[in-house]
This record gives C-alpha cells, structure tokens and sequence, in this order.
C-alpha cells in the first residue's frame, strides 16, 4: 500500500511538472517578441530603419513601419525602399491578425517561409524588388483573403505552380515580372474569376495564353511582355472588351494583331511591338482613354487607317519597323495631345504634313527611312518642346528650315537627323544652299554653327559650376537631416479608375499636408486630364496645376517614362532619393504614384517658373566638355587670333582623328599614362556627340571612368 502510494504520488508530481513544463514551452510570444525575432534575422539595416524596434517601446506607437488594428494587434508592416538585408523570419506567422506585408524594395534573400500558410488573414504581399529565390511557394494558394500579390523583381525560378491560384476568387492582381520564371502560364489561372489583372513580364515564359481568359469578367490589365509565349491570340484576346492595358510586346506571336480589343471603351495601353504579327491595320474606333499605341517591329502592312486620327487622346503612336504604305494622314495634326511619333522604317511615301506643327506638346519625331518628298514644313518649329527629331534616309529636298533653330530642346540636333536624303541642304549639313543666285551661304552657316557652339560651351560650364555648387549643398542638407513627419503610403486604385477595390497603382505622399483618402485624390486628378490645367511641359513630361478642397494646390509632373525608366524599381529609388532633399532654391517634393500606365512626381506649386524657363541644359554634354577640359589644359572656347574661333570638342576630335592626340595634353599631366588620358579624352567625345541620342547616361559614363581607373577601359 505504501508503494502504490508513493507511486501514484510521484507519477501525479511527474505530471505537474510535465504539464509545467509544457504550458511553458508551448506559451506564445507576443506580437513585440515575434516584431524582435524578425529584426534579429535583419543583417543590415543601412537607413537604421528599424532603430525604433526595441524591447522598451510600443509596437504599435514606435516602431517604424508598424500598424496595429484597434485591438492593438499588429495589421499591417510596411518597410519599403529600405534596404534591409537578411532573411525573412518566419516568426511573423505568429501574428494572427496580420493583413499586409509590403516588404519592396529592400534586400532580402531566401523565399517565403513555409510557416506563412498559417496567416490566414493576409491580404496583400508585397516583397517586390527583393533578392528571393526559388521556386513560387505553393501554399500561398491556399491563403483564403489574398487579393494582392507582387513577386515581382526576384530572382524566383521553375514554373509558376498551378496550386498558386487553387483558392483566387478574392484575388485582384498578381505581379510576377522580371523573375526567372519558364514554362507555360498555367490555366489554373482561369479560376481568378475577380482578377483585375496580371503581370508576368520579363521572364522566360513559353507556350500560348491560356483559352478563355477574357472570360474573366474584370480583367483589365493583362501584361505579358519579353517571353518566349507562342500561337495566335486575334480571336482569343479580343474578346477581352474589359481591358484598359494589353502589353504583348517583344514575344513570338504570329497572325493577325487582335486590334479588335481597341474596340474596347476602357482601352488605354494597346502594345503588340515587336512580334510576328501580319496584316493590315483596321479602321479604329478609338476611345477617349486611348494614351499609348505600339505595333511597331511587325509585318504590317497596308495605309495607315484615316481612323486613327480619331484617337485625340494618344499620347504615343508608334508603327516603326513595319512594311507600311500609303502616306502620313494629314489630319495627324488633330492629335494634340502626341508626346511621340514614331513611324521609321516603312514604305510610307508623300510628304511631311504640315500640320504636324500643329501638335504643340510633341517630343518626338521620327520620320527615318521612309519615301518622303518635297520640303521639310517650317511648322515644324512650332513644335516648341521637341527634342528628337530624325528624317534621315528619305527624298526630301530643299533647304532645312532655320526656324529649327528656335527649338530650344533640340540645341544642336546635328546632320545625322537629315543624312541621307541627297537634295537636302543647308545648315548642319555640310551642302550649302543657293542663296538668291548670290554664291552659296556656307560663310552664313558656318558662322551659326560656330555662333552655337560658343553658346553650348559657355552654357554648359556655368551650369555645371552652379550645378555642383548646388549638389555640395544639397549633400550636406541631407546628410544633417532627420525625417520628423512620417511618410504616408497609400496603395490603392489607379487614377480615374472608380473600382475602389482594385489594387493596382501605389500612391506614396511624404507630406501630413496633403488629402490621405485616395476618394480625393480621384476627384483632383480629374484636373489633371483637364488641358486648361496645363501650366508647363519639358523633356521628361508635363506639368499641371492640380487643386484640392481646403485651397491645396500641388503642381503634378506627368512623366513621359518611355525609353528613360526601365522599371518601377529604378523609378522608386531615384524617386527615394529626391524625397530626401531639402534646400531654400528646390521645390519641395511632396510624393509620387506609380501604375503600369502612369507616372507622377508630386511637388510644391510655385508661381515663379522653373530654371527651363532661362537655362536649357545638357548634363552629358556638359560633363564632356569639363573632361575634355581636364584632359588638354583649354578652355571650351578659345579666340587665338582675330577673327578666329576654336571649339574644343571639333579640336580635340580633328587631333585624335589625325593620330595627334597626345599633342593636346595639358603639360601638367605628364607621367599620367597616356593610354588611360586618350581614354578620357574619346569619353568626352562621345558625350558632346552632336546627336543627343548617341551619347551616354551618367550611368554609364560613371562605369566607363571606374573601367579607365581599373585599367579595364
């Protein structure tokens, strides 16, 4: 008896502490233990973006990038732009009332852990812009409330897996571009019966688009650009009569181009660029939402169709690299909203209408290599914002207007603009014009080119003394800055769009002082469609005037991205580093959105202007002439004797043609290597090349310099 009591007392003790022992090890961590663990996995924090991360604060209060509900549970964690580095912790799976994590822009490596299918309640992922690899987790088809995804811009790899879209019937967006995603687009996909739209550009995807998919009630924008994707899509894309952006471009489609989606009221962006497809271009009934036209790189073939004249709200239309005839429509110039014309490499013949002159805002103009005759129209000049500008390769005859010369953007477009075409002459070609039976006007030509150069030069050198000036101060500005207002990220609908639960765009304010509801910013940004609105336009895209209830006014730069940014990743981080500036002489920036379709920059209004208005720049150019200053000692612009002038660029290139370059180093340069000055000097070259677009970014300046200065030039 004393045994089994002793037993059973010790078995009933073993249980205690089993029991003990168990509640102690199964006890949960709190929300502000689970916020540490994810910060002990961070191995860099460059911005100290998580400084305010520590035991003795309040989640919800302190730590950056932390929101709680009312509850005073975390809901969502935005850490973007960040540069964090690390792997993701998988204690987040213990935050049970998580519904968004919007991790882009920062450095994380390794995938998705497994332990996220237990968050149930999220709603949005966003860890675009990471360094993710691996194969698509599966599991996140499972996750019941999702409605967006963005993988985007990882390096994730295999096939998308068709368990990603088991459970979609919540889902509005997925964004899974530039990976290193192959095979076919799976057809599981058709179960997102509520998908808004899909992005799986940039990869390697191959095979056809999946039947059916324009019976998907809602999609409206389907983006597939840069695959390998096959087959025929005229029957199957345009039934798709929802959409608002179709981006085909640079795959291998053949047949017949599914215009019949420009039909289509909502249509926008129409891109089938750069494939296989034939035909004839139909008549169009254009929409008044229709910005962007793309079919160039085709087989195409027939007139352009009078119809497209209709389309008064395009923006760029763009038929290159075609087999077109027939002439340029002359009721072109109706489009007053063209930013860029691009019609190069066809067999279209005629003229040049004049009434493209009547298109004010236009950027470009790229006529090349056509069969256009007769005289290039003085109109022309009226284009007062155009920067390019390229009739090369044609029959065009007589002489090249002066009054090009007015266009301030274009400085010094250079011959290669008009080469090619054997009847042309005058100024800056090298064939000089009859003037009135009296000789020719080559002393007069020459002495504008001469008369231009010295402006370029003089130009050029004051505005770089002032531009480092400024950038010295703006440097020290920002180094001694400390960020006291909190920046606002709101991501939600696209401007104009009234589907107020479609999450496409991301609208990100710096600024406590302007609207947070995105309700007013789509009644604000119907101003911004208005042209009375209009208050400037430039290089890189239009300004306006866009006003708020409580008298809050903003100017708002609509940019003109096309062939600039390459991504919504390089938008963001050039855009992050001009939220950090502050000086007395620069308009403060206050925000920006992004949508695959628009791009605005949000900035103080002011009523003085802008530095455009006196100075018209040329940063490359500019750059050049400083290293070829460096490199010979000269200045831009020299008079050795009367009557005499010498550009240094036209010096420096006749020395280096003629095998003479070491003649123009600067004496106080010896003992240098020789090699790596010549190098200097055909960089500086390259920068001043009279054609804009044949000249280097800053990017790749910088990498040519460091590839000089590792004895890799």
């Amino acid at each position: 008896m004393r045994r089994l009591y002793q037993f059973r007392l010790s078995h009933a003790l073993l249980c205690f502490l089993s029991c003990f022992i168990g509640i102690a090890t199964v006890s949960p961590a709190t929300e502000k233990e689970i916020l540490l663990q994810f910060k002990g996995n961070i191995t860099s924090d460059p911005k100290s973006s998580l400084n305010s991360w520590v035991l003795s604060a309040d989640p919800c209060q302190d730590y950056s990038g932390v929101f709680c509900n009312s509850a005073g549970f975390v809901e969502r964690i935005l850490l973007w732009n960040t540069s964090l580095g690390g792997v993701l912790s998988p204690a987040l799976s213990g935050l049970k009332y998580l519904r968004i994590l919007t991790l882009f822009g920062n450095r994380f490596s390794g995938n998705i852990p497994q332990d996220y299918a237990n968050i149930k309640t999220l709603w949005k992922i966003n860890v675009s812009s990471n360094a993710l690899s691996g194969s698509i987790p599966e599991f996140i088809g499972d996750l019941p409330s999702i409605r967006f995804l963005d993988l985007s811009k990882n390096g994730f790899s295999g096939e998308i897996p068709s368990a990603l879209f088991k459970y979609c019937y919540k889902t509005k967006y997925v964004a899974l571009s530039s990976n290193k995603l192959s095979g076919s687009i799976p057809v599981s996909i058709l179960n997102c019966r509520n998908l808004a739209g899909f992005d799986f550009s940039f990869n390697n995807l191959s095979g056809g688009i999946p039947s059916g998919v324009c019976g998907i009630p809602m999609l409206e924008y389907l983006i597939l650009r840069s695959n390998v994707l096959s087959g025929s899509v005229q029957e199957e894309i345009s039934a798709c009569q929802s959409l608002k952006v179709l981006d085909l471009a640079s795959n291998l489609f053949t047949g017949l181009a599914p215009f019949g989606v420009l039909g289509s009221k909502n249509i926008s962006l129409f891109n089938v660029s750069y494939n296989g497809f034939h035909g004839e271009i139909p008549e169009i009934a254009c929409s008044q939402s229709m910005e962007f036209f793309d079919a160039s790189g085709n087989n195409l073939d027939g007139e352009i169709p009078l119809s497209i004249t209709n389309c008064t709200s395009l923006q760029v239309l763009d038929l290159g690299f075609n087999r077109l005839n027939g002439s340029i429509p002359v009721g072109i110039g109706n489009m007053e909203n063209l930013h860029v014309v691009r019609l190069g490499n066809n067999s279209i013949g005629g003229t040049i209408p004049k009434e493209l002159g009547s298109i004010e805002l236009l950027l470009i103009l790229d006529l090349h290599n056509l069969h256009l005759v007769g005289h290039i129209p003085d109109d022309i000049s009226n284009c007062r914002f155009l920067r390019e500008l390229d009739v090369s390769g044609n029959a065009l005859e007589g002489e090249i207007p002066d009054t090009l010369y007015n266009i301030t953007s274009l400085e010094h477009f250079g011959p290669y603009a008009f080469f090619n075409n054997p009847l042309l002459c005058g100024a800056p070609l090298d064939t000089p014009c009859s003037a009135n039976g009296n000789g020719t006007s080559s002393t007069r030509r020459k002495t504008k080119e001469l008369s231009n150069s010295v402006i370029v030069a003089i130009v050029a050198a004051a505005v770089i003394f002032a531009g480092v000036c400024v950038v010295y101060i703006m440097n020290i500005r920002a180094s001694r800055r400390k960020k006291v207002d909190e920046t606002m990220v709101v991501e939600s609908t696209p401007l104009g769009s009234t589907e107020s639960n479609v999450i496409i765009g991301k609208l990100v304010l710096f600024s406590k002082s302007l609207p947070s509801k995105y309700e007013d910013w789509e009644a604000g940004t119907k101003a911004l469609l208005d042209k009375e609105c209009l208050i400037g336009g430039g290089s890189i895209g239009s300004v306006y005037r866009t006003n708020f209830e409580g008298g809050i006014s903003i100017a708002v730069k609509k940019l003109e991205t096309l062939g600039r940014i390459r991504s919504q990743d390089e938008f963001e981080q050039e855009i992050g580093r001009l939220g950090n500036l502050q000086h007395p002489n620069l308009v403060a920036f206050q925000g920006y959105y992004w949508s695959s379709t628009m791009q605005l920059v949000l900035s103080e209004f002011v009523t003085n202007g802008n530095l455009y208005d006196n100075l018209h720049k040329c940063d490359v150019y500019s750059f050049g002439v400083i290293l070829l200053e460096l490199v010979t000692g000269r200045k831009p612009v020299e008079s050795p004797r009367a009557n005499e002038v010498v550009v240094l660029c036209e010096y420096v290139r006749e020395l280096l043609e003629s095998g003479s370059a070491s003649d123009c180093f600067d004496r106080s340069l010896r003992g240098f290597a020789e090699n790596e000055l010549i190098q200097v000097m055909k960089l500086g070259l390259i920068c001043t090349s009279e054609v804009p677009s044949r000249r280097p970014s800053m990017a790749e300046v910088v990498q040519v310099l460091e590839s000089i200065r590792n004895g890799l030039g």
